[in-house]
């Protein structure tokens, strides 16, 4: 119940942060990306005070011994590799970002408004969520062997 409470105020309070920074707004978002046009570069504060904040909430939990609300810390590698599924999920997503000037977070929030702009993105991008686990879980299958084969 306690997580459950704790997540759904920090959706809420991500969502209004969202809201007034303006990040729902996709031409908010298009003007940050405008280098040779109107550029509005009030979005590089908005992500200079997302970093500040996860800085100072990252350093704090190295204090700890367990998370608050957990039984153990779920923390990466500190170099993760760099793949293809990296680069090429990371070109979808700037591509996607540039065109629509949404990414996920804003538009699951900007459903609320009821524009079909973001019902279309958050649709498109589960059915490409989608899509990815039904390839992720072809090439796995086709890469096991196969009964009554041999391995060499």
């Amino acid at each position: 119940m306690k997580r459950g409470l704790v997540a759904l105020v920090s959706g809420l309070l991500f969502s209004a942060g969202l809201c007034l920074s303006g990040m729902t707004r996709p031409s908010k978002v298009l003007g940050f990306l405008d280098f040779w046009g109107h550029w509005d570069p009030s979005l590089a504060f908005v992500m200079v005070g997302a970093i500040a904040v996860s800085a100072i909430a990252f350093r704090a939990s190295t204090k700890l011994r367990t998370p608050v609300l957990g039984d153990r810390f779920h923390v990466g590698p500190r170099r993760a590799a760099i793949g293809w599924r990296l680069v090429v999920g990371s070109a979808v997503f700037g591509v996607g970002w540039g065109l629509i000037g949404l990414c996920p977070g804003p538009a699951v929030t900007s459903l609320a408004t009821g524009r079909p702009a973001a019902w279309l993105f958050v649709g498109a991008m589960l059915v490409g969520t989608l899509l990815v686990d039904v390839l992720d879980r072809s090439t796995e299958a086709a890469s096991e062997p196969h009964e009554g084969s041999r391995a060499l």
